[in-house]
């Protein structure tokens, strides 16, 4: 991490001025952030940056592979799998980890990926604040392949919106203005104009979808920015039997299509290589269990939110899997607290996020996301007593 911009700010940093950036950061907002903002932004040095682009490129690469839908047919539930997928996924998120290799150099270890949207308007929300509240210089920026504020949510546009009008894309959530991520959905509507709607707000007349306006009238869904995860309605079988079920063919597009969170997530790690990616295989092909077990963590494929992970392997763990081909298990990323808060060090995920609008040959890598723990995961269950935690983001010479 950039040492002379992390004394800069530590030097500057003052508790008033950060109360004072949350009020700043939620004034105006439809719905108050409901998961902690972190006291400082990420600030990355040219050689971590360019690690991170190369790590993502490789990853890209084994996303474009013409037999990439071959190869993760099996990712997708049955129960789950919707109807008229399209040819790839519209976003795709990279989660890195900030560690240490044998050598003592800093680098990033792949932790998971999804092909499913993330923060796209809240972090450009958060990073406006950042720069204006701790007077971040102008030679840095959040944005990667030279994009600024305006070429970036023309990007965003362009993807989510595509060839229609802003009021026929709806956000879509299960329930949309009560998730964590609403703060994200307002914004969005904010800058580029798509209605935050809930499952049970979607209408069905035939194979086309509709919402009522503001005036009552019935509006048609040409395309829906989907936000909803399967995974959070695993407890609910009935759900559809309630709402519009969305994995029957219909007259829509999906931005991105939720098959695509599936094909794009642990499933695809065995298929990885490279030296930024930790060594993964499915549980049932592992061939001979390691003896330093210690090392390796296991996953489920199917599960949210590092719900099921068993960190530390103990002796039956394994044999306790009924289904291992729904498991991986995967060497160990140990976290660097590479971050020098004001009491310590403090560990970095970082997240890349791309943009991958019809039309273009490959995604873009536009913006990023981080998050700071000093617990024993990332996330806000493993660090709800510390302060120089949370939601971030990470700026980078221009």
């Amino acid at each position: 991490m950039n040492p002379s911009a992390r004394e800069t700010f530590n030097q500057n940093f003052s508790e008033e001025e950060y109360a004072d950036f949350l009020v700043d950061l939620n004034a105006g907002l439809k719905k108050p952030i409901k998961f902690r903002i972190a006291e400082t932004p990420v600030f990355l040095t040219d050689d971590f940056r360019d690690k991170l682009l190369q790590a993502g490129e490789e990853i890209v690469a084994t996303i474009l592979k013409p037999d990439f839908k071959e190869l993760s047919e099996r990712a997708i539930p049955e129960k789950w799998r919707v109807a008229n997928e399209n040819g790839h996924s519209h976003f795709i998120a990279l989660d890195f980890g900030v560690c240490k290799d044998d050598a003592g150099n800093i680098v990033p270890k792949l932790i998971e990926m999804q092909g499913f949207p993330s923060l796209y308007g809240f972090q450009l929300h958060l990073a406006e604040n950042y720069r204006h509240a701790f007077n971040i210089p102008g030679n840095q920026t959040i944005f990667f392949n030279g994009l600024s504020k305006s070429s970036y949510l023309e990007l965003l546009r362009k993807t989510i919106i595509g060839p229609y009008e802003p009021d026929e894309v709806v956000l879509m959530d299960i329930d949309a203005p009560n998730q964590k991520t609403a703060v994200d959905f307002y914004i969005t509507e904010g800058y580029i104009g798509t209605p935050v709607v809930s499952l049970a707000d979607l209408i069905q007349e035939g194979n086309q979808l509709f919402y009522k306006i503001a005036s009552g009238e019935k509006k048609r869904i040409r395309r829906i920015y989907n936000r909803l995860i399967f995974d959070e309605i695993e407890s609910k079988p009935n759900i559809f039997n309630k709402a519009v079920d969305i994995r029957q063919p219909l007259d829509v597009e999906w931005i991105a299509h939720p098959n695509w969170f599936y094909r794009i997530s642990k499933f695809t790690m065995p298929f990885l290589e490279g030296e930024y990616i930790p060594k993964t295989q499915f549980l049932h092909e592992v061939k001979q269990i390691p003896q330093n077990l210690q090392n390796y963590v296991l996953k489920p494929l199917f599960s949210f939110a590092g719900q099921g992970v068993i960190i530390d392997i103990k002796d039956g763990d394994i044999d306790k899997i009924k289904d291992p081909k729904n498991w991986i298990l995967q060497e160990k990323v140990i976290y660097e607290p590479v971050l020098q808060s004001p009491d310590g060090g403090v560990k970095i995920e970082i997240r890349l996020l791309y943009l991958w609008p019809d039309g273009d040959a490959k995604p873009t890598l536009a913006i990023n996301l981080a998050r700071l723990s000093r617990g024993k995961m990332i996330g806000v269950r493993y660090n709800k007593d510390f302060d120089w935690v949370g939601a971030t983001v990470a700026f980078m010479h221009k």
